[in-house]
């Protein structure tokens, strides 16, 4: 969460149930074009790490200025910023567990 929270601006609603941990996305403090979801912290789910499925998330604003919150906190960019043409740009990070996020964004 807190790597979410320092890269993306995200807030987050907590839970817990049947002894995992849940932290939802929080669409009321969500600017309108970020994507919501859930974090969930379960032994039923195994390790995180970036031999799984890529997570796509939508970057606030510069996609330079969310990537540079990205190595201060412990992930590690993957892929630079790069132009998809019209359809804006995107970059490929791993969080602080390793999974890997790809990051898109209309601003470079």
């Amino acid at each position: 969460m807190k790597f979410y929270t320092a890269v993306l601006g995200a807030t987050f609603h907590r839970m817990e149930h049947g002894g995992s941990k849940h932290a939802f996305f929080a669409m009321d403090t969500l600017e309108s074009e970020r994507t919501g979801g859930e974090i969930v912290q379960s032994a039923m789910f195994g390790k995180p790490g970036q031999d799984g499925t890529t997570i796509y998330l939508s970057a606030p604003g510069s996609l330079k200025t969310v990537l540079e919150r990205v190595e201060p906190v412990g992930g590690r960019i993957v892929m630079p910023h790069m132009s998809i043409g019209e359809n804006g740009f995107i970059a490929l990070v791993l969080d602080t567990e390793g999974n890997r996020i790809e990051l898109h964004s209309m601003t470079a």
